[in-house]
């Protein structure tokens, strides 16, 4: 793969069936079995072990990719979210079965391609459910980590404060469970009411209401 502004081009694949078109099982995002039909993985290195591709720890995850690729009928194109990341050096998207289906039919392969990321709002079929804060399981008083689920894009940043302004946190990512952010024990502890602030690669942020407590 190659690294162009907002995108990349190299080799389209698929690791999903495109007779069975299942949907995601989330693959490295952690997102668990979803409803979510148009779904890929987006490559980790430049060239191989750099680290040096979007994935970038998996912070990837969630946002939306607009896939061209040269097909014997000439260009195809569709729109998937980002689930997984790929399995190879030489991946650049590696397509789920819906989508891969769209553009390869039955002569899936290696393809020419290239993608933009763009955002999610108004997408058809990439969409399991509605936006919403996922806690993972095993969550306390003491150690909570959450994660976005359904996201209008990329998330870049998640900010926790009170009501009131006071008592503010910028969320850190966890390293080693990719796709996830550590939320600090003082909140887990409390009772009082806090906003969730999530903000995104582009478009609008989202914001929840709820008590610290919530999130344990």
């Amino acid at each position: 793969p190659v690294l162009v502004e907002n995108g990349g081009k190299g080799s389209v694949t698929t690791y999903g069936s495109v007779t069975a078109k299942e949907t995601s099982l989330g693959g490295a995002c952690n997102y668990g079995q979803t409803n979510i039909q148009y779904y890929a993985a987006i490559h980790v290195n430049v060239s191989p072990g750099d680290d040096k591709g979007p994935w970038d720890g998996g912070a990837a995850c969630g946002g939306c990719v607009h896939v061209k690729a040269k097909t014997p009928d000439g260009w195809k194109e569709v729109t998937v979210r980002i689930t997984d990341r790929c399995p190879d050096a030489n991946c650049g998207v590696d397509l789920g079965g819906a989508p891969a289906s769209d553009i390869m039919g039955n002569l899936v392969g290696r393809y020419y391609g290239e993608w933009e990321f763009v955002s999610c709002e108004g997408v058809k079929g990439v969409w399991g459910d509605s936006t919403s804060i996922w806690v993972k399981e095993g969550a306390s008083t003491f150690w909570s980590i959450i994660q976005v689920r359904n996201p209008k894009d990329m998330v870049k940043k998640i900010e926790i404060r009170g009501v009131d302004g006071a008592d503010a946190h910028t969320l850190e990512m966890v390293v080693g469970t990719e796709n996830f952010w550590t939320v600090p024990p003082e909140i887990l502890q409390s009772n009082k009411n806090y906003s969730v602030l999530v903000s995104y690669r582009s478009g609008t942020d989202d914001e929840w209401i709820l008590k610290g407590s919530e999130l344990a």
